[in-house]
């Protein structure tokens, strides 16, 4: 399902399928993107103000992403974004279940390009429990039927 301009309305929702955060993924992905010792080592992380070793926010953001892309966000041509307001809400630990869910705020014909307009949408990931782990406020561009 690939949805254009025309076919948005606030108050649309849109989840997407789940994904399971394994100890070694969260390491790897700390290991190569964000490095700090509470995301790669047990014992820095029973240390740290955490607990234990948790998955890094831009590694949450990052399984987030191919999910609102096939289908959390079914936007035809892809998800182009001009801004967001991202918050990291609760710490991902090996074993959370997460999934996205997208609601539609502000749907807005251009002015300027009757082809596209944009939509205004919260993104939120969830853990299994039903907690936000994070939170996207974006504005997104999106094309019109026929564009």
């Amino acid at each position: 399902m690939n949805l254009y301009l025309d076919d948005l309305k606030p108050g649309d929702r849109f989840t997407s399928a789940s994904h399971r955060m394994e100890a070694a993924e969260i390491k790897a992905f700390a290991l190569q993107f964000d490095p700090q010792p509470f995301h790669l080592d047990e014992a820095a992380g029973r240390q740290s103000l955490f607990g234990e070793v948790v998955a890094s926010g831009w590694h949450t953001a990052s399984v987030a992403m191919p999910r609102m892309v096939d289908g959390g966000l079914p936007i035809a041509g892809g998800i182009i974004g001009t801004g967001a307001d991202l918050c990291w809400r609760s710490p991902v630990r090996a074993g959370d279940e997460l999934h996205g869910v997208c609601e539609i705020l502000e749907v807005m014909p251009s002015r300027s390009n009757s082809n596209r307009g944009s939509v205004r949408i919260v993104c939120s990931t969830l853990n299994q429990r039903g907690e936000a782990v994070t939170t996207a406020e974006m504005r997104v561009i999106v094309c019109r039927r026929g564009s």
